[in-house]
């Protein structure tokens, strides 16, 4: 079950990043050109956030059934980089990205100015997508 799930959720992860980067770019393009928010922003934005909800519980569920996750968690685990990123970072940076999606999505939806959810979306969406890179465990993940 575990090698499956893993698969899955690295799987996954290039379809999240896709569409994460197609929503900064579209909704990016959008608000740099003062164009309206039409249904098309909102699905990119929205299929972005669902993906990146789904890749948030495969790896919520993978943490707790992995060997390399709760079940490591030690102080000497902290001192090995490889072990710590597992454990510590890359789960806690994931939900910190995600939560800050989930704001930028939830505050576009509360704008007037069709700018202004262009911007929320871009912005918050950038800013999930920057952290969401730098935990991914580059060196590990399949090509």
């Amino acid at each position: 079950m575990h090698t499956g799930l893993k698969l899955l959720h690295s799987s996954s992860a290039y379809l999240t990043l896709a569409f994460l980067i197609i929503a900064v770019l579209y909704c990016g393009y959008c608000w740099l050109s003062s164009k309206e928010f039409s249904k098309t922003n909102k699905i990119i934005a929205l299929v972005a956030l669902i993906f990146s909800h789904l890749q948030l519980l495969l790896g919520l569920i993978l943490y707790f059934v992995s060997p390399m996750g709760m079940s490591n968690f030690s102080g000497a685990s902290m001192k090995d980089s490889m072990s710590r990123l597992y454990i510590l970072e890359h789960p806690l940076t994931m939900i910190i990205a995600l939560v800050l999606i989930t704001i930028g999505y939830s505050k576009s939806k509360r704008k007037m100015i069709p700018e202004d959810k262009n911007k929320m979306i871009a912005v918050f969406y950038l800013i999930g997508l920057i952290l969401i890179a730098s935990r991914i465990p580059w060196s590990v993940w399949p090509a």
